[in-house]
């Protein structure tokens, strides 16, 4: 049987990236999909760069910006596919990468997850670097988040394939999270949890592009509402991983979540940063505070920890682009 795969693209503001984004998704060799781009009320001309490669396969609507859990819930209200893949605008699928993972596959109403590897690019996905991780294996649900947890690894949303009852089981994207930066994560512990195994699919592909500006994985600075659902998104994932299994070791991996994200949040908003302690101390441990690089310590001990922490921010933002430039350099050098 040739299943129906629905690959789902939200959008917004990527008119640069979704071009190229739509064709890998078109490209993929398995022959039975259905593509739906949902434009979060874009103001570039994301929707009519979109509506250029729209064919009967090819479905583009728009809806008022909304966030990207609303415009992926949008997409999955009208998906028909008996497996989901998930697909940012940016980012892109090597052309077998589903067919790969569906070689794989139990029947449509399998509960198995199936992951793939993905590697990080700037503008040339040919140079893309594929860096194995202790998520690149089989795993039962409880030792995916477990790992995830414990190693501060994880993997984008182009990564899976999702059968249609094993959606259905997890529901869908929480709205709450959008600002979070941590909504696929969310997700995908709700996913695993409500999943039989994870299988890793080695040979199969995507890429993930970084330092995009505007986008989640851009922003180094974070206010008060994005921290807020940041906080939900990470008690919400600790508690689908205890409904697996509520256990000493299962409430350790959730301190050592929470500690890695205490970053983000010391040096903010107090009573926040609070809050995620009393979350550790819920499950019998103790967050210890970050300390301040040596390089930024001078900048802590003259203005305080919000001007080191916004300095170090500005920093690694300023290297990002350094490196996002060069290789646009390279990128238009070599075509």
């Amino acid at each position: 049987m040739t299943y129906l795969v629905s690959i789902l693209i939200p959008a917004y503001n990527a008119e640069k990236w979704i071009g190229q984004t739509m064709l890998s998704a078109i490209n993929q060799t398995w022959p039975n999909k259905e593509i739906i781009v949902v434009d979060d009320g874009s103001s570039d001309s994301t929707f009519e760069v979109a509506k250029g490669l729209e064919s009967p396969s090819v479905k583009v609507v728009r809806q008022i910006n909304a966030g990207a859990c609303a415009a992926r819930n949008m997409a999955l209200s009208l998906a028909q596919g008996d497996y989901i893949q998930w697909l940012d605008a940016d980012d892109l699928l090597h052309p077998e990468k589903i067919s790969r993972q569906l070689a794989q596959r139990g029947d449509a109403g399998s509960l198995t997850l199936l992951t793939s590897a993905w590697g990080k690019f700037f503008f040339r996905p040919e140079k893309a670097k594929f860096i194995p991780d202790s998520l690149w294996q089989d795993l039962a649900p409880v030792d995916w988040i477990m790992t995830k947890f414990s190693n501060n690894v994880w993997m984008n949303p182009a990564v899976w394939l999702v059968s249609r009852r094993l959606t259905e089981l997890a529901g869908f994207w929480d709205e709450r999270l959008a600002s979070s930066g941590d909504d696929d994560g969310e997700y995908i512990c709700r996913v695993v949890a409500q999943s039989s195994d994870v299988k890793f699919v080695r040979d199969a592909r995507c890429c993930y592009r970084i330092g995009t500006v505007g986008s989640l994985n851009w922003n180094m600075e974070r206010d008060a509402k994005s921290l807020a659902a940041l906080v939900l998104s990470l008690s919400l994932s600790i508690d689908h991983l205890r409904a697996l299994e509520d256990s000493e070791r299962t409430r350790a991996a959730g301190i050592k979540y929470l500690q890695f994200f205490l970053p983000s949040f010391y040096g903010t908003d107090e009573a926040l940063t609070k809050k995620i302690e009393e979350l550790a101390n819920e499950l019998g441990g103790k967050l210890v505070s970050p300390k301040t690089s040596w390089k930024y310590l001078p900048v802590e001990m003259a203005f305080g920890k919000s001007a080191a922490k916004r300095v170090m921010n500005n920093w690694r933002a300023a290297k990002l682009l350094a490196y996002g430039t060069w290789d646009k350099f390279l990128f238009y050098l070599t075509r």
